[in-house]
């Protein structure tokens, strides 16, 4: 395409928002509105598995090692471990270590403790790689020779990956819906736009023009109406994501609600709305003018 004709095209697109301008204003509207709800979701979700995935980074396995075992069994029982190549570091803990990481959970009331002797077991502390396999691998280190127990919250854990799984497929699915949804909305709202132009439509056909020639202005026309419907909603998603990174501390009384950071994560999600605006708006003005070009 030359770019005269590119020119010509780009200048027909923008000169339709301004003769149109009820149209328009319904058109970016819908937009508008939609891409508010797409982007608050979005962000929400996102948010949502970046706090289940903080949560299963901090899924750890203990083991705790037979009172009767002496040192050298001990550290056969480390290298064990270590084999297992789903494992990704281990720690050792004393009971000496044990016991104080109990009295600080305790508090006044462990005190006691320092009067008796020491009844807990040495532990190791073990992450895996993955934490989806620290169900398998707490059973295979259960097998091993000198471990008294395993523990690793088993039902907490479980509960937690089935949620976790549940809540990523749901919003995928709210998503693609909110998309789609989106999409239907803005197409029906220019394909009133396009009929109220069915005759000019018409006549260009029957003068000759390609399908292509008349098509190129409402592709530019639902381009400029999907950017022009995303800036309100990046202006509110900025502005909100801006507040509440900077006040979920205070907000929250859970550690480990965490944010992303608002950069890159903001302009990231704004750079993604403003293309699925423009995406839906031309995506609208192409689907919308298809039928009345069979003359």
């Amino acid at each position: 395409m030359k770019f005269r004709t590119f020119k010509r095209h780009f200048r027909e697109g923008a000169k339709n928002i301004w003769r149109n301008s009820w149209m328009t204003v319904a058109s970016v509207g819908a937009v508008t509105t939609t891409l508010i709800l797409v982007g608050a979701f979005l962000a929400l979700m996102l948010n949502l598995n970046h706090v289940a995935d903080n949560l299963e980074k901090d899924v750890q396995i203990k083991a705790f090692v037979d009172l009767t075992a002496d040192e050298s069994e001990t550290e056969k029982i480390s290298e064990e471990i270590e084999e297992i190549p789903e494992v990704s570091s281990i720690d050792f803990a004393t009971k000496e270590e044990e016991l104080e990481s109990l009295m600080e959970s305790m508090g006044d009331d462990a005190w006691g403790l320092y009067d008796q002797d020491n009844p807990l077991n040495n532990a190791y502390i073990i992450k895996t790689t993955d934490p989806q396999d620290a169900i398998r691998v707490a059973g295979e280190i259960e097998e091993i020779d000198n471990i008294e127990s395993v523990s690793y919250g088993e039902d907490v854990v479980q509960n937690l990956f089935q949620f976790n799984e549940y809540a990523r497929n749901v919003g995928l699915v709210l998503i693609l819906a909110l998309v789609f949804t989106a999409i239907f909305l803005i197409s029906n709202t220019i394909k009133i736009t396009i009929m109220a132009r069915s005759k000019e439509i018409g006549v260009m056909k029957l003068v000759g023009a390609t399908n292509w020639f008349i098509r190129w202005p409402f592709f530019v026309e639902g381009l400029l109406l999907g950017v022009l419907g995303s800036i309100i909603p990046i202006i509110i998603l900025l502005t909100g994501y801006y507040y509440l990174d900077n006040n979920m501390a205070e907000m929250s009384q859970f550690s480990f609600i965490e944010l992303l950071p608002f950069s890159p994560f903001a302009w990231q999600l704004a750079l993604l709305v403003l293309v699925i605006g423009a995406t839906i708006g031309v995506w609208g003005s192409v689907m919308s003018v298809r039928k009345f070009l069979k003359v």
